[in-house]
């Protein structure tokens, strides 16, 4: 970290763009973390689904997963931010 950085700064890749599995583990990981070294305290985020029959259905609890998984990052975005 160079001394121009603001360390209370998130990260833009965890803000934009939609989650996958992957990267919505990395986002959670990487905004948990900087809401500990801020103090915010965040709900826990979302569980991975358990029931997925892996047949592509419409409405697949994969697709709720990730609608909690945006909501989730908007929500913890918005808590950090308050706090810098």
């Amino acid at each position: 970290m160079t001394g121009e950085e603001n360390p209370k700064a998130v990260d833009a890749r965890l803000v934009n763009g939609a989650l996958d599995r992957e990267s919505a583990v990395a986002v959670f990981r990487a905004l948990e973390q900087q809401a500990r070294e801020l103090g915010v305290n965040l709900r826990p985020p979302p569980r991975e689904p358990m029931t997925c029959c892996g047949r592509g259905c419409n409405g697949c609890v994969w697709e709720g997963y990730y609608a909690a998984a945006t909501f989730w990052r908007e929500d913890a975005l918005l808590a950090i931010s308050a706090s810098s």
